[in-house]
């Protein structure tokens, strides 16, 4: 299966040129303003992560996610870690059924593992034979929005069938009454969250699953001592501490977004879907408007399998959006406007 991903920043400068400052990169559904990082004393990054520090960042977590002391709560180095790593801990293999279309990546990573793989658009398509469900919540691409109660429902049922509903929430973080991390610790209920897409810290790679004692103590296991480094933890600690500066920090985000909202009603673009980190248009030259884009130096997200749709990411700022302003107008003169 081959699977496309934004961030290909330093591939579209091959093709099309100019220098990472010459670029607006908006091609995947990371925050571009990173969240202010706390001073690090020497030992962090010279010892191995010990227990109080590993604890520091799994109590903040729980706290933070809203976690109960029922729910255990595994640190992993990204959360595509723990997307690889789940086919193989849940027993003996079967039939998954994904809630589509979303991210590609759940579906590659049960298939290479030998899984059987259902597709469906509806939660109540969910097939009883199914052993393992996955939902992204919110979507990826388009933003869907499943309410908790359908899917707590369906993870008391598969828990009724010894099966496992998984609930990706990598884009909860800016809709937490999207989120059923409160349930975490419940039988058939594995929550994975993403640290970096709302702290602006894709690079640090970094994520949680929120999940039962027994399948938090088995992904433990697989992943295995200092699975994930002290910077990391030190970092996401701070984080989710830091009240104040999380409230200023969610509120510039929602500014960014009300400025991509703006460039896009402007230029005649018709929003279909997204979340506070990303919007959906569906355009029908959407390809042809991509390629325009780059020879902008302007990187989007395209998808194979819905041709009409592009992604677009955040700009960081107001002079940011201004050149997005000027470099979509052009790039749809090229294409033939809307």
């Amino acid at each position: 299966m081959r699977i496309e991903h934004g961030g290909a920043l330093d591939r579209a400068i091959e093709r099309f040129g100019g220098t990472p400052g010459d670029w607006i990169d908006l091609s995947t559904g990371i925050n571009p303003e990173t969240f202010p990082l706390p001073p690090f004393k020497e030992e962090t990054w010279n010892r191995l992560p010990d227990e109080k520090l590993l604890r520091s960042a799994i109590d903040g977590a729980r706290e933070y996610y809203g976690a109960g002391h029922l729910a255990g709560i595994v640190p992993a180095p990204g959360t595509q870690s723990l997307i690889q790593l789940l086919p193989h801990i849940l027993g003996a293999k079967g039939e998954v059924a994904i809630l589509g279309p979303t991210y590609q990546e759940h579906g590659a990573s049960f298939l290479d593992a030998g899984w059987r793989l259902s597709n469906c658009t509806n939660i109540d398509e969910v097939a009883p034979s199914a052993k393992v469900v996955i939902i992204v919540n919110p979507n990826n691409p388009d933003g869907r929005i499943i309410p908790k109660e359908p899917l707590l429902d369906l993870a008391r049922r598969m828990a009724g069938r010894s099966g496992v509903l998984i609930v990706d929430e990598a884009f909860a973080d800016a809709h937490p009454e999207v989120s059923i991390a409160t349930h975490s610790g419940m039988s058939g209920l594995i929550v994975l969250r993403s640290f970096g897409k709302f702290f602006g810290l894709g690079g640090l790679r970094l994520g949680f699953a929120l999940t039962t004692g027994e399948i938090a103590q088995v992904l433990s296991r697989r992943l295995g001592p200092w699975a994930v480094s002290g910077p990391a933890l030190a970092i996401a600690a701070h984080a989710f501490s830091a009240k104040d500066d999380l409230a200023n920090f969610s509120e510039r985000l929602e500014a960014r977004r009300k400025l991509l909202k703006l460039v896009l009603a402007q230029s005649g673009l018709v929003e279909v879907g997204g979340t506070a980190l990303f919007s959906l248009v569906e355009f029908a030259r959407a390809e042809q408007l991509q390629q325009a884009l780059c020879t902008q130096h302007v990187l989007t997200r395209k998808f194979e399998y819905a041709p009409q749709w592009l992604r677009f990411g955040l700009p960081v700022d107001e002079i940011a959006a201004q050149r997005l302003q000027k470099r979509l107008v052009r790039a749809l003169g090229v294409v033939g406007g809307c």
